[in-house]
C-alpha cells in the first residue's frame, strides 16, 4: 500500500488552507509540510497497524500483519495453528555467514543494563546482544507466556528486513 498519495493530499489541504494567508504564509505551511511528512507516514502505519490488529481479533485461524518494504506498507495474512498442534521447533542458528545490520531501539534503562552485563561479561554489546538473541532462538523463548493472540498491542508493527 502506498502512503504517498495520502500524505500529498495531506500536503494538498495545508497548502489550501494557508493560501489566503499569502505568499509568506504558504512557503510556511509549505516547510511544514516537508517536516512533518516523517511523522505523518508513522501515524499513518500506527493507524494501519491498529487496523490489522482489529482484523486480527474478529478473524480465527488467521492473522493479519503490516509489513514494510522500503516505503510502503503491505498486509499480509497469515493462517495461525491450531491450538493442538505442537510448536514447530526453531531452525539452528548458523552464526557463521553472511551478516545483517538491523536497528533496534531499547529503552534507556534496558540499554545501560545491557552495556552493563555486557562490560560484566567482558564482551561487546553486540556480541551480548547476538548471544543472547541466539539463546532465545534455540529455546523457542519468545518473550511472552499467554495465547498467540494476547502478546498484540495496539502500536505495534511488525514486519522484516532484507540487506
Amino acid at each position: 500500500m502506498d502512503l504517498t498519495p495520502y500524505l500529498d493530499n495531506l500536503r494538498r489541504d495545508l497548502a489550501a488552507t494557508a493560501a489566503p494567508g499569502g505568499a509568506e504564509i504558504s512557503r510556511a505551511a509549505e516547510l511544514l509540510a516537508g517536516s512533518l511528512e516523517p511523522s505523518a507516514r508513522l501515524c499513518l502505519l500506527d493507524a494501519l497497524s491498529d487496523a490489522a490488529d482489529e482484523i486480527t481479533t474478529q478473524l480465527s485461524g488467521a492473522g493479519v500483519e503490516v509489513r514494510l518494504r522500503g516505503r510502503q506498507a503491505e498486509f499480509v495474512v497469515t493462517e495461525t495453528q491450531p491450538a493442538s498442534a505442537p510448536a514447530p521447533q526453531p531452525p539452528p542458528v548458523d552464526t557463521g555467514g553472511d551478516v545483517s545490520r538491523i536497528t533496534l531501539r531499547l529503552p534507556e534503562a534496558l540499554k545501560d543494563a545491557v552495556e552493563r552485563t555486557a562490560a560484566a561479561e567482558g564482551v561487546s554489546v553486540n556480541a551480548w546482544l547476538v548471544r543472547a538473541v541466539a539463546g532465545a532462538v534455540q529455546t523457542g523463548h519468545t518473550g511472552h507466556t499467554g495465547p498467540p493472540s494476547s502478546h498484540r498491542s495496539g502500536r505495534r508493527i511488525t514486519g522484516f528486513a532484507q540487506a
